[in-house]
């Protein structure tokens, strides 16, 4: 038995080596998929882990609430609510600041911290500096990420208008905060740390100065085990309402914690999709090699047989030949994998702002890697093992039956008639092997579907933000008010330095009821014949805001279960929080968050109130912009300003570029499966037809016309792929697509006509470059050791 498993091990070595072009391209495509598998798999799990550690660690509260103004003494009240296990009050408050070496006003979040530090929740890391100290005013922590992005250092200074005052404030200290692993304000998607940051304050400090001593604007609430969060909630509600309560929520309503949920869930979905894709594409090239070999040693599997070695010995033997070419692959993929996946860490860490982000590739991920691996090379190999099991030892050793020729499609039709004979040739080949071309053709397909997936990304981002900060938002600045104010507002804002255009708009948060499902949004009011902002579709198609109803985004629609025709009870909750019946007016594929849109004049009749205003939209001279920028900066009825320019150049600075290099190391893992699939598609036909090409140089056939034969015929199956190609690229873009669906944002099926033709140039140029080493090899051919046998 050692003797018989020598004999074939020596074997199998002397196959991998025969076959070491296919055998590397398999490799190369299994290590392209655990690569990926481990950097995207140890991604989500990376995450995870210090999400939760930092949420445990740092006292995370289950439940949010935002109110006009409350008593202390209400925090007794609040914690008599059963199932609550901690409350902590607290006031928040949005200030302009003025931060050195930044035109455009920032944006500062101020929230009241105790004087002396005792533990409390949503707690801070202090990554550099020190607490604030009592009896110190002006001192206050700075998050990271916005110190971070306007190169703040402990000790520094920044400007602020804190109630109509102008103070100055200094930064002792940088830290996080679990409420804040992904800074970003309201409803924006894309974080702009350079102009919006949290800052951390003393209590005593910052309530006085805002009319608040002895009071709070903000608690938030941890539960106890086995608590019932929707019952917590509901009283809370009911006891902060009379004091100007805007609905609490919990942590999937928390913006942050939103952010980050979504990420580590598309993590998992694409940790599982793409190396799938890649995995396939590796047993499907399993098969092709294997399928080809088995037929190639049809002789030898007899012999094999006919000397005692049983079906499941040589099916074994076989199966080795599958499991080390996938091996060979997964051995360097997940060293790579691993290596990845520390930069990612190092990527999501200007993001996900942890105190520590490590990546974590566990013995159970490494575990499943491998196992996928071989999961992937046994299916490969499943029918190769098949035939090598059933076929008898007799049925082995006798030479195959001649196949049946007969004349082909093209050849009954005439349509290659007057053709070189060497393209007859081509044709009859791929008429006679119409499985063979097929599956070439296939391989070729998926090559250019891979690359497709690669570049889709980019489309997408580029789209939605072109759709977002183009289309929809036409704007240059945004400004919103502290507090709603009537018609003058207009008038005021209208006569600030270089502003040429103004459109007013309302917002107030709501509850939206429909039976048993409700959703806490931001209800917004615009005019109906603005143009500095529009109500843009998925695509492009501009829904006017209705006279009448509400226009709700279809993500929202698809929560509440609602359509066009229902009736939302809309439950106010800013103001006297009136209630009322509204219809749904129509429907909206907006691409980000979940919104809610009315005419200004019938959301202001709603609310019984006039022509109020939460703030307004501005077009503006961009030559006087910087001394606009002066002027908000200290009008303390500003509360907040947002540059569109701005936050283009923030996106394109930080997610756009974390995007491109993400998206490469995609694009490359892809580039090497299409030229690994079009290789092998090269390599198989000049083994398969290497004994036909020898005899027509035999017989007289020059070089560079069997050149033609074999290249011709990968050229033409190549061309022939593109369709298909696009067609399952597109497949694969629609799938991804509906997979990474969010609250927050959905992406847009978009593939542009330049990533087609890009990725049908690589494929051409990986053609172009295996036929080049196909054509040498087929230069040296051994015409002799050919003929005499097939291997």
């Amino acid at each position: 038995m050692k003797m018989q498993l020598s004999a074939l091990n020596r074997k199998l070595i002397r196959d991998l080596w025969h076959t070491r072009g296919q055998v590397l391209t398999v490799g190369l495509i299994a290590a392209s998929g655990i690569a990926t598998y481990v950097t995207m798999g140890g991604a989500y799990e990376s995450v995870l882990l210090a999400q939760q550690q930092h949420y445990a660690r740092y006292r995370f509260a289950d439940v949010f609430a935002q109110l006009k103004r409350a008593p202390n003494g209400l925090a007794s009240e609040i914690a008599a609510i059963p199932g609550v296990a901690a409350v902590q009050t607290r006031v928040v408050v949005e200030v302009n600041l003025d931060i050195p070496e930044l035109n455009e006003p920032a944006i500062g979040r101020i929230v009241s911290i105790p004087d002396l530090r005792t533990p409390m929740l949503n707690d801070l890391f202090i990554r550099n500096g020190r607490y604030i100290e009592s009896g110190r005013t002006g001192e206050v922590l700075v998050s990271e990420a916005f110190s971070s992005a306007n190169h703040l250092q402990v000790g520094d200074s920044i400007g602020a208008v804190i109630n109509g005052r102008w103070e100055r404030l200094r930064i002792v200290g940088v830290a996080l905060s679990p409420e804040y692993v992904y800074e970003i304000r309201g409803a924006e998607v894309f974080p702009d740390n350079r102009r919006f940051g949290v800052l951390w304050m003393s209590r005593e400090t910052l309530g006085p100065l805002f009319n608040i001593e002895g009071g709070f604007n903000d608690v938030t609430v941890a539960l106890a085990p086995g608590a019932a969060q929707a019952g917590v909630i509901d009283r809370l509600d009911r006891i902060l309402g009379p004091y100007g309560g805007l609905g609490a929520h919990g942590r999937d309503e928390q913006i942050s914690n939103r952010f980050l949920t979504d990420e580590i869930a598309q993590d998992r979905i694409t940790g599982i999709l793409v190396p799938s894709i890649f995995l396939g594409v590796a047993a499907f090239l399993v098969h092709v090699v294997l399928s080809r070999l088995v037929a190639m040693q049809r002789n030898a599997v007899g012999l094999l047989k006919a000397c005692g070695y049983s079906d499941v010995a040589v099916g074994f033997h076989y199966l080795k030949f599958a499991l080390v070419a996938v091996m060979i692959g997964t051995a360097a993929g997940v060293p790579l994998g691993v290596w990845l996946g520390h930069g990612l860490a190092r990527m999501y860490q200007d993001f996900f702002r942890f105190p520590e982000l490590k990546f974590v590739a566990g013995f159970r991920l490494i575990f499943w890697g491998i196992t996928i691996s071989g999961l992937a090379a046994a299916l490969g190999a499943l029918s190769s093992l098949r035939a090598v099991i059933i076929l008898p030892p007799a049925e082995a050793m006798r030479p195959e039956s001649p196949p049946l020729f007969q004349k082909g499609f093209a050849e009954r039709l005439g349509l290659v008639r007057r053709a070189a004979i060497s393209v007859r040739m081509i044709v009859r080949n791929l008429e006679r092997r119409p499985w063979k071309a097929s599956l070439t053709l296939l391989g070729m397909a998926f090559a250019l579907a891979i690359l497709i997936v690669g570049f889709y990304f980019f489309d997408a981002i580029d789209y939605l933000v072109r759709v977002q900060f183009r289309t929809a938002q036409r704007d240059d600045v945004t400004v919103s008010l502290v507090e709603p104010r009537g018609a003058a507002a207009r008038y005021e804002i209208g006569h600030m330095i270089g502003v040429l255009r103004v459109e007013r708009f309302r917002t107030v948060p709501a509850r939206l009821r429909f039976g048993p499902r409700s959703r806490r949004v931001v209800l917004q009011g615009l005019d109906p014949n603005g143009d500095l902002r529009r109500v843009v579709g998925m695509r492009l198609g501009t829904a006017r805001v209705p006279s009448q109803g509400l226009l709700l985004t279809s993500k929202l629609a698809e929560i509440l279960a609602v359509r066009p025709g229902d009736i939302l009870s809309v439950e106010v909750l800013d103001g006297k929080r009136p209630t009322r019946q509204i219809a749904v007016s129509g429907l909206t594929d907006e691409m980000i968050g979940l919104s809610a849109y009315m005419d200004i004049a019938a959301l202001n009749r709603m609310l019984r109130e006039g022509p109020s205003t939460s703030g307004a939209f501005l077009s503006v001279d961009s030559a006087k912009l910087p001394a606009l920028y002066s002027q908000l900066k200290r009008t303390p009825a500003i509360a907040g300003v947002s540059v569109r320019e701005a936050m283009l150049d923030s996106f394109y600075r930080t997610i756009a570029q974390s995007l491109q290099i993400s998206t490469t190391a995609l694009n490359l893992f892809a580039g090497l499966i299409a030229m690994g699939l079009v290789y092998n598609s090269a390599r198989v036909a000049l083994s398969e037809r290497g004994h036909e090409l020898a005899s027509l140089r035999v017989l007289g056939f020059s070089q560079r016309e069997i050149g033609f034969m074999l290249l011709g015929e990968q050229g033409l199956l190549a061309l022939a792929s593109v369709p298909l190609g696009f067609l399952i690229g597109y497949a694969f873009c629609a799938g991804l697509t509906e997979a990474m669906q969010t609250e927050l944002y959905r992406m847009p099926l978009v593939v542009n006509t330049q990533t087609y033709a890009l990725s049908a140039l690589i494929v051409a140029l990986a053609s172009a470059a295996t036929g080049l080493l196909v054509y040498r090899r087929l230069s040296r051919l051994d015409l002799i050791a050919v003929l005499k046998a097939r291997e």
